[in-house]
């Protein structure tokens, strides 16, 4: 309690890290750092093997999806194609997963798939992520668990064993706590390297953010273990959504519980009222049901925040990223902000708040950011208005409903947040940016991956997707709200939803396998998989262009021009002395187009080199070609 007080009155705390000052950040505010940022978010198991002595073994993935293990199990190589059968693959086939379907098609196999990703390798690619110009690391979760995706957990408290330098010891340390008992908590192996890796990006004034999910764990999570030895006598019984537990009196096994979305190997937290959210999802009050349980998170995230619970935070995670965060009552979310910002008063929390009705109607975040709950969200609303736009995908829409669009997502958001904003165009649980724009024909996330019935294109996008990616990210970097980058991007990756957007990070000191195998086998081109270094540079210059003009990081927004017959699009971004404009072609016609101004000074299109003239005073002259896009900035 007593460092509680002493961060709750400092007016500043400083960092030992010279680049990371702890500002006392008013408790409605969402951090300013978060408006200045470019995000890039990490899967470790697919970001690079920094150390094959700590790679998975069977015994480390019991426990998660599909629930069989074939006997000849094996890391994957990391270069392998990704659609080529593993020689282990034929193993599955007539078996059954955790929900009695039939193990058949690829994405179901490729769960079973490991790597070896790990901290090891984050350290060693953090230069490469500096040189990107990247000012923020989102991690996906962490935490031990059997799973490549973590989300499914087996103890929230630590760093998964397999993701450090001694998985072994790890596992006897852990065995040998008191789970709820922070106590008795060691730092293992793992533990030690993630709190190096924090303070590594620190060093070059990269903050870093970790994801977890608190509406569910694994079902090898260590309360959830116990509930499943003692039944009702469990101490942590009321832990969990157990609508009936076994009767020993019976042959019948008869224990029924709840998972997240009905998922079996993932049993959902109590809360205070059921709400069913398989069919919709809506923001609902109440809490957690057992403080205990609360309690529990609680003292996981503080352990995070200050790894060496001195009171100073600088050492810890800058905030993090709550999955499903609909799913979980607005009461907890009311005091988890009470809690992570009584330890560090600059920490940013960002809310997974996406699907209303799937596939068409998203949530309306207003009710996550009113100043009491999260600072941002993912702003999927953002990305899939763009990509209709952009892509025309599923069809072409005018530029004022694009325009319409983008004023309606933040019209009823305090504007604070709408600069706090995470805009993002892929993640793990979306196809890749360059594929989702390829496949235009189909809705966001919708039937987003091959199958025998579909023609979802699984090969590398040429030109034409390349273009059209570069106007979306003049818009991204040039828009309200702070880029994201899903790992792999930046390289010139492509692959469809879950599981094929996790492929791993193709870095350009390993020699791929062609892609030439279509897992139904339809007929697709054979590609080359490399290290693009043509969309790198363009990533790199998008991300030096939004860090040299703050302008397009706080300034103010106004839509110049929203020209439907011609297709011309520009706004401005601007304060009390700069201007930078944005201007989208998105016709296959060259226009020239008159562009009003707010200050007398020069401007430059930095962007694609295009002739800027004075047309007459407070008017500027451009020529666009058919779907270009130009970036002009006032020269002082």
């Amino acid at each position: 309690m007593r460092k509680i007080l002493i961060l709750l009155t400092a007016v500043i705390l400083i960092s030992c890290s010279e680049n990371r000052p702890i500002q006392k950040t008013a408790f409605t505010d969402a951090p300013e750092w978060s408006k200045h940022i470019v995000w890039y978010q990490v899967f470790v198991e697919r970001f690079r093997n920094g150390d094959s002595t700590n790679d998975p073994r069977k015994e480390d993935i019991v426990g998660a999806y599909p629930g069989v293990i074939p006997a000849g199990w094996e890391i994957t190589p990391w270069t392998h194609d990704w659609y080529k059968p593993d020689h282990w693959f034929k193993e599955l086939e007539g078996k059954k997963d955790f929900n009695g379907n039939p193990i058949s098609h690829i994405n179901q196999k490729t769960l079973v798939r490991r790597y070896g990703g790990d901290l090891q390798g984050v350290l060693d690619k953090i230069d490469y992520l500096d040189s990107l110009g990247v000012t923020a690391i989102y991690f996906n979760p962490l935490n031990d668990a059997p799973s490549l995706h973590k989300y499914d957990a087996k103890h929230w408290r630590h760093i998964d064993h397999n993701f450090g330098p001694s998985p072994e010891e790890d596992l006897k340390l852990t065995a040998a706590e008191i789970p709820e008992n922070p106590s008795t908590w060691k730092m293992t192996g793992a533990d030690k390297m993630f709190v190096n890796v924090i303070k590594a990006f620190h060093e070059k004034g990269i903050r870093v953010i970790l994801d977890y999910s608190w509406n569910h764990t694994g079902h090898t999570f260590w309360a959830w273990e116990d509930i499943l030895k003692n039944g009702q006598k469990s101490k942590y019984s009321d832990w969990y959504w157990v609508k009936k537990f076994d009767d020993p009196e019976t042959p019948e096994n008869e224990f029924e519980y709840r998972g997240w979305m009905n998922v079996p190997d993932l049993p959902e937290i109590k809360e205070t009222e059921f709400v069913d959210h398989v069919k919709s999802v809506k923001a609902f009050e109440g809490n957690i049901a057992n403080e205990k349980t609360k309690k529990h998170i609680f003292n996981v995230c503080a352990r995070w925040l200050d790894p060496d619970g001195d009171g100073d935070p600088s050492d810890g995670v800058d905030g993090f990223r709550l999955d499903v965060a609909a799913d979980l009552p607005l009461g907890f979310w009311r005091d988890y902000r009470k809690f992570v910002r009584s330890i560090n008063p600059d920490a940013y929390l960002l809310g997974e708040i996406w699907w209303e009705e799937f596939p068409d109607k998203l949530l309306d975040p207003k009710p996550f950011l009113e100043g009491d709950i999260f600072d941002g969200v993912m702003n999927y609303r953002w990305y899939r208005a763009a990509r209709h736009f952009f892509a025309k995908a599923p069809a072409e829409i005018k530029v004022s409903e694009f325009v319409d669009s983008l004023n309606s997502f933040r019209s009823n958001l305090r504007e604070q947040n709408n600069y706090a904003m995470m805009n993002l165009a892929a993640s793990h649980d979306a196809p890749r940016v360059l594929t989702s724009l390829y496949n235009h024909e189909k809705k966001y996330k919708y039937e987003a991956a091959p199958s025998p019935g579909n023609n979802y294109k699984i090969n590398k996008p040429g030109e034409k997707t390349l273009n059209t990616l570069k106007l979306l990210l003049a818009h991204q970097y040039t828009y309200i709200g702070s880029p994201h980058i899903w790992a792999g991007d930046e390289m010139g990756m492509w692959g469809a939803d879950m599981d094929d957007t996790r492929k791993p990070l193709i870095w350009p000191d390993y020699d791929f396998e062609p892609e030439e195998v279509h897992p139904y086998g339809k007929d697709r081109p054979i590609d080359e998989v490399k290290f693009d270094e043509k969309i790198f540079s363009m990533y790199r210059e998008m991300i030096k262009i939004r860090n040299d003009n703050p302008v397009l990081q706080t300034g103010k927004l106004e839509f110049l021009i929203t020209d439907d017959e011609r297709k011309i699009l520009a706004y401005s971004r601007y304060d009390a002395k700069n201007e930078a404009i944005a201007i989208f072609n998105v016709s296959d016609k060259t226009w020239e187009i008159d562009i009003p101004v707010k200050y007398d000074n020069q401007y430059e299109e930095i962007l694609s080199g295009y002739k800027v003239q004075r047309k007459d005073k407070g008017v500027l002259k451009i020529e666009t070609p058919p779907e270009s896009a130009a970036i002009l900035i006032q020269k002082l």
